[in-house]
């Protein structure tokens, strides 16, 4: 186990212990603050237009990178993995030539494979994750639509999911709680989005006339 400690730690591949060490921290960060009520995607700012170009030139690289559009957080934890684990396959194929390589030449190794590989993988990720905020529909889309809480109930508190179509019929899981004035919103209840603070949403429940006459989530 030492031995082992003693390698992850050594200065030629230290970077990538690095990177690695970042990537339980920030998950370790993100559960934390889900237990809470509270996201680092939303404080990462999950409603970044990947899809469209930007005159922020830093949003245009990660954009050409992120080529499937997939939330910051997820992309900055691939990127870190990728950097990580290419960085120690490439000082561990290094040793068994020569020697290990200085840690900022494995670093610049680490990044080139890196970039194609969280592009290639963001694209897979894509079309098989569903995400929760729409890129092409803006969140603003969302305010005065029907939907269904889905992970409830909603309050005041903590916020929970409510599953809402946009103007096109596609569907989005987005976070929400009640509206200051409301009681709480149990599972399965209808209720109408009349405002949002970033990702978060406010509710208050459907009136009757507004409700879709289709039947809801639950019952199908």
């Amino acid at each position: 186990m030492s031995a082992l400690l003693e390698h992850v730690m050594s200065p030629e591949v230290r970077p990538f212990a690095i990177a690695a060490a970042m990537i339980v921290i920030v998950g370790s960060i993100e559960v934390v603050s889900m237990l809470v009520g509270a996201s680092l995607s939303e404080m990462l700012g999950t409603n970044i237009d990947f899809a469209h170009p930007s005159d922020n030139g830093v949003i245009n690289a990660i954009s050409w990178i992120n080529v499937g559009g997939v939330p910051l957080l997820i992309f900055l934890l691939l990127l870190l993995g990728a950097f990580s684990i290419t960085g120690f396959l490439i000082q561990d194929i290094a040793r068994l030539v020569a020697g290990p390589l200085p840690a900022t030449l494995a670093s610049v190794g680490a990044i080139a494979v890196s970039i194609p590989l969280v592009r290639a993988t963001s694209r897979a990720m894509a079309r098989v994750i569903p995400k929760d905020e729409s890129y092409v529909v803006g969140l603003g889309d969302l305010v005065g639509r029907i939907g269904e809480v889905v992970i409830g109930p909603l309050d005041q508190g903590p916020p929970g999911k409510v599953s809402v179509a946009d103007v096109h019929g596609n569907r989005h899981f987005v976070w929400a709680v009640a509206a200051p004035t409301s009681a709480p919103l149990p599972q399965g209840t209808m209720v109408l989005l009349v405002d949002r603070d970033g990702t978060r949403f406010v509710a208050v429940k459907a009136d009757d006339e507004l409700r879709p006459s289709k039947p809801s989530l639950s019952s199908s």
